[in-house]
């Protein structure tokens, strides 16, 4: 065992300790075990400031720490969050927010003797000022793309004027980006703000040691209630492991010390999961599992401007769509882990997801496409070059062999993920590995994929997909409000991405989460965020 296993081990047994200190005086005071949820944190914490939330292991700790104007319920629905209540103008271009009057600051000596003060609309505009500050150089400033201006109309009421209707915008809004901070402590820590952060949320910061472990406690002043209008969170406290080791994090875990797992590694997937997605029988009576809709689609990105001839044919495209068995897929290299994306691009458990059959597995019909292809064109060579890093090369190799069935050559180029985006977003790919995990809960970011104005490297369109219908959809969905039918144009948009399949949708992701039996109020979400505001623990 290795100094730093010691040193984590360590940690670990003196948490309980380390949560349970005041500042108030030198003497110890442990809390109980079962109000302290524990879980890994596998992936580096590079900050807590929300304005780089840019990521999981960034957004789980800011989403305890900070809240917004809004936030999402657990199916997606928009509730207000220091937002008691907003108004949208009829043009749907001016949104009016009305705060609440008991949100307090979490205690901090840089609000002088008071330790604390109310958040008011001057605060919000400090907060997105700091988005497009490029001193700051916070990467969420396009959340603010579609806004012309903002301000505090005064202490209760803040204001934001678009540039142009945007009915996607309010789901934007419930970004942990778009967190509230108070000017004194920015001020105060600067660029250490990230590692000293002050916000509103359920738990306060109290410690993090690096690489070893980050702990919050509980805010015993904090604003919401549950439906009996006890106050929240239930929990004393956080205490989030920084262990890189996947392995080590599946073995704490399994021995109880750990009380949360969120996903499987494909090194212990087997041992924990049967085939087709249930729990082994060694872990029924000591694990609960969760699994939900996650907005993630897994596809593969073709180059519409590759000078490849064999990808610019849509029968190739169709004969790859449909020339492999995305049950199999799932269940041999995911454990039943997701759902077939047998529909379009859109994921399922979002408004606008239309499952249907176009994309269903039929290799006679692939092969047919192929041969007819070939017997066109004998002097176009039947090989493409497909690249994918090292975490999805085992799913590459299925395709690769399920294509080759079909007379058709692939080679995969394996790259650094590093690499393998830059070169993604460059164009200089004949066909890609990628996902498209929502940045808000409405199918325009998903649909934005394909937008003519969004071609890479200035946008996400990075298959330099072009075509005058989907835009003119696109602008028109842009300013239809009535959520029906701003679904209903999403879905002929989809219809059409799947007709001209610039992309070749693999699976929908599925969230899957394990925790001890002890765990109780941990709710799932088609975002994965993780919300410890009603989790309890059994004594």
């Amino acid at each position: 065992m290795n100094c730093k296993t010691v040193l984590l081990w360590f940690s670990h047994i003196l948490v309980a300790f380390i949560v349970g200190s005041t500042t108030a005086c030198n003497k110890i005071k442990p809390i109980p075990e079962h109000t302290v949820f524990r879980y890994n944190e596998f992936r580096n914490i590079t900050s807590l400031d929300p304005a780089f939330a840019r990521n999981p292991q960034n957004i789980w700790p800011i989403n305890q720490l900070f809240n917004g104007l809004v936030q999402l319920d657990n199916n997606l629905n928009i509730q207000g969050d220091i937002a008691q209540a907003w108004d949208i103008d009829a043009e749907g271009l001016l949104y009016t927010f009305y705060l609440r009057s008991d949100v307090q600051f979490h205690a901090h000596s840089v609000f002088g003797k008071n330790r604390t003060r109310k958040v008011i609309a001057s605060d919000f505009t400090h907060s997105f000022d700091r988005l497009l500050d490029p001193e700051v150089g916070s990467p969420g400033g396009w959340v603010l793309q579609h806004v012309d201006r903002y301000r505090a109309v005064n202490d209760s009421v803040f204001e934001i004027r678009l540039k142009q209707k945007f009915p996607a915008f309010l789901g934007i809004l419930t970004m942990q980006y778009c967190a509230v901070v108070p000017q004194e402590a920015t001020r105060f820590f600067g660029k250490d703000f990230g590692r000293n952060p002050v916000g509103t949320g359920p738990f306060r910061f109290q410690k993090w040691q690096e690489e070893v472990k980050l702990i919050l406690r509980k805010n015993h002043h904090y604003f919401e209630t549950d439906k009996n209008g006890v106050a929240l969170p239930y929990l004393e406290a956080l205490a989030i492991n920084l262990i890189p080791d996947i392995q080590n994090e599946f073995m704490l875990f399994t021995q109880g010390k750990l009380d949360f797992l969120n996903s499987i590694d494909s090194s212990y997937k087997d041992n924990l999961l049967t085939a087709d997605g249930r729990l082994q029988q060694g872990y029924k009576n000591k694990v609960e599992m969760q699994k939900a809709p996650y907005l993630n689609t897994e596809y593969i990105g073709i180059n519409m401007d590759t000078p490849n001839l064999l990808l610019q044919s849509q029968k190739i495209r169709r004969a790859l769509a449909i020339g492999f068995d995305r049950e199999k897929m799932i269940t041999y290299l995911r454990n039943s882990i997701g759902y077939p994306a047998n529909g379009g691009f859109i994921p399922k458990g979002l408004p606008g997801y239309h499952p249907k059959d176009d994309l269903n597995y039929s290799p006679e019909e692939a092969k047919a496409l192929v041969t007819e292809f070939h017997e066109e064109n004998p002097q176009i060579p039947l090989t493409f070059h497909l690249a994918t890093d090292s975490n999805y090369l085992d799913l590459c190799e299925f395709l690769q062999s399920e294509w080759g069935k079909l007379g058709l050559e692939i080679k995969i180029d394996l790259m650094p993920t590093a690499t393998l985006r830059q070169a993604k977003t460059g164009g200089k790919l004949e066909a890609f590995r990628a996902s498209w995990i929502a940045d808000y809960p409405d199918a325009e970011n998903y649909l934005s994929l394909f937008f003519t104005e969004n071609f890479s490297p200035a946008g996400p369109n990075y298959t330099h997909y072009s075509r005058a219908g989907f835009d003119s959809l696109y602008h028109m969905a842009l300013a239809t409000a009535e959520p029906t039918k701003r679904i209903a144009l999403y879905q002929n948009m989809d219809h059409m991405i799947m007709n001209d399949l610039p992309v070749i949708p693999l699976y929908y992701d599925q969230a899957i989460r394990f925790t001890q039996k002890s765990v109780g109020g941990l709710k799932m979400n088609p975002t994965n965020l993780l919300d410890l505001k009603t989790v309890y623990k059994k004594p």
